[in-house]
């Protein structure tokens, strides 16, 4: 799950991820733009509700994350919507945790954030097909990068954690697959009948 609880970090990864996050935060605030609040919003709450509902995967459980798609809609804002999420998640639900806060946001937005700089272009000048594949690909990539960051820094923080770290990455395999299919569909969609939609991510 990419929802590290309190109490599981050691003070020197829980210190790193905060030190990632604030950076991450002043530069998505600098760069955000009016017009794009609204959108930010949306896919917070999209965020926020669609990573509540936990799919069990052998001993753990998996959750759509969506970072991919945000990445290529609205850009580096997607820092700002998954902080909005996690931190609601956090105060609501004690989901995930206020002192893994920091990391937790790096391993969800940052892999968005990536692919949205890097395929925003491709999946604009594309054919709404070929924009969706490009989408899912980078999708399924965030979603690796994401299971990477959490069990990293689970190994960090214990050697005790590295046998679970490795059986979280292979319960993110699946996860791959329908966050690719969701985001590519999605993606495909948007190129369709509003184009203007993954526009966000751009320069």
């Amino acid at each position: 799950m990419a929802h590290i609880p309190d109490g599981v970090l050691s003070l020197p990864v829980t210190v790193a991820g905060w030190a990632g996050a604030v950076a991450m935060t002043g530069l998505a605030l600098r760069h955000m733009k009016e017009e794009a609040i609204p959108g930010t919003a949306v896919l917070a709450a999209v965020f926020f509700t669609v990573s509540l509902v936990a799919v069990p995967v052998g001993p753990s459980s998996v959750h759509l994350l969506l970072s991919g798609l945000m990445g290529l809609m609205i850009g580096p804002a997607t820092v700002l919507a998954v902080l909005v999420g996690l931190a609601l998640q956090a105060l609501m639900f004690g989901f995930g945790g206020f002192t893994t806060l920091g990391v937790n946001l790096v391993d969800i937005a940052l892999p968005g954030v990536v692919v949205g700089a890097l395929l925003a272009g491709p999946v604009r000048r594309t054919s709404p097909t070929r924009a969706g594949v490009i989408a899912g690909l980078g999708a399924g990539a965030c979603v690796l990068a994401t299971g990477g960051g959490v069990a990293l820094a689970l190994a960090l923080s214990s050697p005790d954690y590295v046998p679970s770290a490795k059986v979280l990455l292979v319960t993110y395999l699946p996860l791959m697959a329908a966050e690719g299919l969701i985001t590519g569909f999605a993606v495909s969609f948007l190129k369709r009948v509003k184009p203007d939609a993954l526009a966000g991510a751009s320069p």
